[in-house]
């Protein structure tokens, strides 16, 4: 049996495998292709963080959805002080690493194109994540890796893709984490420079055709270009970009103009451009919009090689994958069929597997019994409480079932808001675009929202759907028109940068008793924070050691203790795990107040949401019919434009 050890230069020798530490460069938004390339990619990244230090200090953003970028608002260029951010980024990563301990055997042929590893152990900060288990990835699969957030899919993920598992050399991977860096490179630039074997051969290929004397190996040059594809590479390269949202103009635009969101959908193209043995991506769909996701999971069910993704939307699980890969007791437990065949499939599982364990109690209990009334009896009870007494202890010696323990539910809450009488906010003409020089978002908007609003905005991107919740709190102000609020109207808005307002040196305990001192007992704390599935250790480590699943909880906790009278959800579920989308969906329907929801999740927005707008062409208009029912509408545009 082959084993492998990554040693610092990152090349793969052939001994006893143990993975205490791989201080190799993280390197997430580029393809490996080989173990030896890590010290090339390490040297690229402090060549490109040299030049960013020569950059312009600001730079203008786009961002798809209508809106002024948060840094932007904040008066500071996202493209100001890329270097120290890549640098802090990369810092980041490699502590993770060095933390991060992994063991385990290659047990399938060095050659194969299927990765079977078994004994594989995980462990972070000395915490144990994965424990004797078996990692199965077969060629031709498409895996959803699922389970509670912080039992460690991201690190089992990350470990893959750094190889500090023992994958053959000949099995290249691409790991998605996260987006580019900016630069002064176009979108469709960065798509078409990952296909490093294309750019070599047409180099090469350029270099020998002034040469007679090779026309031979010109000719093969030509033939495994024309296998790559290589004539239409920037066609197929603009064809994945727009399915991810961008128009022909964006695909022009320089990578410092985007905002991180977009440069992730870049990061996405790349990865689906090169086409790699083996693809893994940690919540694809995080950035993307309703009409983006759709693409994608079109995109990803016809993936032919290796796929392992991590999602907590159901609809996308149901969508792409071939097989369900369950994390749950540090164990990886596999599950043939898409999600919902899962469900199914673990559900009579573990009914079977409970009937077993009861029978078996039954039958220790009454076995006892007997040994214990008639062990000392006449002679043939006696030998009769022997006998039953020996089945007992070969039935312990061979292993007992054991007791199936469901993952933890938790119940998010939202306290009581009381009553406002309506109308609670009214919209009345209101037109809105950023500045004279860029286009309208909205025209003559005319609508009310009272506390028994449940709205859920879809639309493609650009079409504001993020700008109309800022227009609402009043964190935009109208062009024309004007937006009425009950003076006493509290709202709470929760968006994808409420994460980066957390101060990371606190423990989830500390920062809520800052941010809510009127509480003064700490198991009173204790006991909020508890109920959006924070507890235990979790409740007063550094957030800065949580998942970022974990980290959303804690934003949770303190937007509930807000106590909002309308709830502006700006894509809630990125990285949360399917169960507390759940909780989240259960919670907003008992809520008293108002909602109003921008998600790409097809089945929360089935749990919440009333009524369907669709933000698009400048203005808003009801959908009259159901989500599902939408997400239908969006894949025949998608085979339209096919």
């Amino acid at each position: 049996m082959s084993r492998y050890v990554l040693n610092r230069t990152g090349t793969a020798q052939v001994q006893e495998v143990k993975f205490a530490v791989s201080p190799g460069p993280f390197y997430s938004c580029s393809a490996v292709t080989m173990p030896s390339d890590l010290a090339k990619k390490k040297a690229a990244k402090k060549k490109e963080a040299a030049k960013a230090r020569q950059r312009p200090k600001k730079a203008e953003e786009v961002n798809g959805e209508g809106d002024k970028p948060e840094s932007q608002e904040n008066g500071v260029s996202e493209f100001n002080g890329v270097a120290s951010l890549t640098k802090e980024l990369d810092e980041f990563e490699l502590k993770k690493t060095e933390a991060r301990a992994v063991t385990g055997v290659l047990a399938s042929h060095p050659n194969s194109t299927d990765v079977h590893i078994s004994s594989l152990s995980l462990t972070f900060h000395g915490q144990e994540l994965l424990s004797d288990t078996c990692l199965e990835l077969n060629s031709g699969r498409r895996y959803g890796l699922i389970g509670l957030n912080g039992t460690g899919k991201s690190m089992l993920l990350s470990a893959i893709g750094h190889r500090e598992v023992p994958i053959p050399e000949h099995i290249d991977i691409y790991h998605l984490s996260r987006e580019m860096a900016p630069s002064e490179k176009t979108a469709l630039q960065c798509v078409m420079e990952v296909d490093e074997e294309r750019i070599k051969l047409e180099r090469e290929a350029e270099r020998l055709a002034h040469l007679d004397s090779e026309c031979e190996k010109l000719m093969e040059l030509y033939e495994r270009l024309e296998e790559l594809d290589a004539d239409k590479a920037e066609m197929r390269a603009s064809r994945i970009l727009h399915g991810l949202g961008f128009t022909a103009a964006m695909q022009q635009k320089k990578l410092k103009d985007f905002s991180g969101g977009w440069r992730m959908r870049v990061a996405l193209a790349r990865a689906l451009f090169l086409k790699p043995f083996m693809l893994l991506l940690d919540e694809p769909t995080n950035h993307l919009d309703l009409d983006a996701c759709v693409w994608l999971e079109e995109e990803l069910k016809e993936f032919k090689r290796i796929l392992v993704l991590i999602s907590h939307s159901q609809d996308f699980l149901n969508g792409v994958c071939t097989n369900i890969m369950h994390l749950h007791q540090r164990k990886l437990k596999y599950y043939t069929g898409n999600y919902d065949q899962y469900i199914k499939t673990r559900e009579e599982l573990e009914e079977n597997q409970m009937k077993r364990f009861n029978w078996e109690q039954d039958q220790i209990t009454h076995m006892k019994n007997y040994i214990a009334r008639f062990g000392h009896g006449s002679a043939k009870l006696a030998r009769q409480a022997q006998s039953k007494e020996k089945t007992l202890q070969k039935m312990v010696a061979s292993g007992l079932t054991e007791r199936v323990v469901n993952d933890k539910t938790l119940s998010f809450f939202f306290p009581a808001c009381g009553k406002i009488p309506p109308p609670v906010i009214m919209v009345q003409n209101v037109s809105f675009r950023y500045s004279d020089n860029t286009p309208i978002i909205y025209k003559n908007l005319e609508f009310g929202i009272d506390l028994d609003t449940r709205v859920a905005l879809v639309g493609p991107n650009g079409a504001g759907k993020s700008t109309l919740l800022k227009l609402l709190t009043g964190e935009l102000l109208p062009t024309d028109g004007m937006i009425r609020k009950h003076s006493h109207v509290k709202i709470g808005r929760y968006h994808q940068h409420l994460t980066e307002q957390l101060d990371l040196d606190l423990s989830p305990l500390e920062y809520m008793m800052k941010c809510y001192p009127e509480i003064k007992e700490k198991e009173e704390m204790r006991k909020i924070i508890g109920r959006y599935g924070l507890t235990g250790k979790q409740q007063v480590s550094p957030i800065r050691n949580l998942s970022d699943g974990q980290k959303c909880r804690v934003c949770f906790a303190w937007l509930a203790w807000q106590n909002p009278h309308m709830l502006f959800l700006d894509e809630p579920t990125n990285h949360l795990d399917i169960e507390t989308i759940d909780a989240l969906a259960e919670a907003i329907n008992d809520f008293e107040g108002g909602m109003m929801l921008v998600s790409h999740d097809f089945r929360l927005i089935q749990q919440v949401a009333q009524e369907i707008w669709v933000c698009e062409n400048q203005t808003i208009t009801k959908w009259s019919r159901d989500i599902l029912a939408y997400k239908e509408h969006l894949k025949a545009k998608i085979d339209k434009h096919v």
